[in-house]
């Protein structure tokens, strides 16, 4: 999926990036405005290297489409010298930016995910096909043929946001959102995918259903994709979604 960028990409890294205040104790780190490929690569590059090389005062940080956001606390970093915690961080994230290798290759967790696309599974699915002018099986044909890239998750815990969708199944947001969509359910916003980790309001055609648990708070992590995983889709029975729901149950 990441191909090695050429010799000159770190100091175009080191050129691009934008710095600016968030409040008095967080600070955001832009990488530009286009959501793609290549700048999902320098925002997970540069949270590697936060990964491994935290800084006293760091809570956390907040990875996005094309924004880290770090957020700090600044009485551990000021102490009382010249500079304020914001110079402080920002100076401690030039450095960090400047020791980023984006030569390195990102390898990337691959993740399979079982849908059911069955009727009561995917209430949208019609809608979606009449509107690209397919069947319901070329929908499920396409979705499950792409590879799709997490390049963040938000709006809810665990809820992924995929990019590389086939534009022959794109639709639009739906006019009137649902007031509840069950945990689990496969949408499609645009021409973006994702999945629904809990049963939440939203606007997006619903086409399948998966009974794995993108969310659990009880576990180690919580949630089961992360930025820069790559997700696949494959279609499965309503009988295997039992029983495989069934075993997500019980563990």
């Amino acid at each position: 999926m990441f191909k090695k960028q050429g010799g000159d990409f770190l100091q175009r890294i080191d050129q691009s990036f934008q710095l600016s205040p968030l409040g008095d104790a967080a600070i955001v780190v832009a990488f530009g405005k286009q959501i793609s490929e290549e700048i999902h690569k320098k925002v997970k590059t540069f949270v590697t290297k936060l990964d491994k090389h935290p800084f006293d005062g760091l809570i956390e940080y907040v990875p996005a489409f094309t924004t880290v956001t770090l957020y700090y606390n600044p009485w551990v970093l000021s102490k009382g010298g010249v500079k304020s915690a914001y110079e402080e961080v920002k100076t401690i994230v030039e450095e960090l930016l400047k020791a980023v290798d984006t030569n390195k290759e990102v390898k990337a967790r691959q993740i399979e995910i079982p849908v059911c696309y069955e009727a009561e599974f995917s209430p949208d699915l019609a809608f979606v096909a009449e509107h690209n002018g397919l069947s319901k099986d070329e929908v499920i044909q396409i979705h499950t043929a792409g590879e799709y890239l997490v390049y963040m998750i938000g709006f809810a815990p665990g809820f992924p946001y995929l990019g590389g969708m086939n534009d022959n199944i794109a639709a639009p947001r739906k006019t009137n959102p649902r007031s509840a969509i069950p945990k689990g359910s496969v949408g499609i916003a645009g021409s973006q995918t994702g999945v629904y980790p809990l049963e939440t309001p939203g606007g997006w055609q619903i086409i399948g259903r998966t009974p794995v648990s993108l969310f659990n708070p009880y576990r180690e992590s919580p949630s089961l994709l992360q930025a820069g995983d790559i997700v696949t889709f494959t279609s499965i029975s309503k009988e295997e979604y039992q029983e495989r729901e069934e075993r997500e149950r019980e563990s």
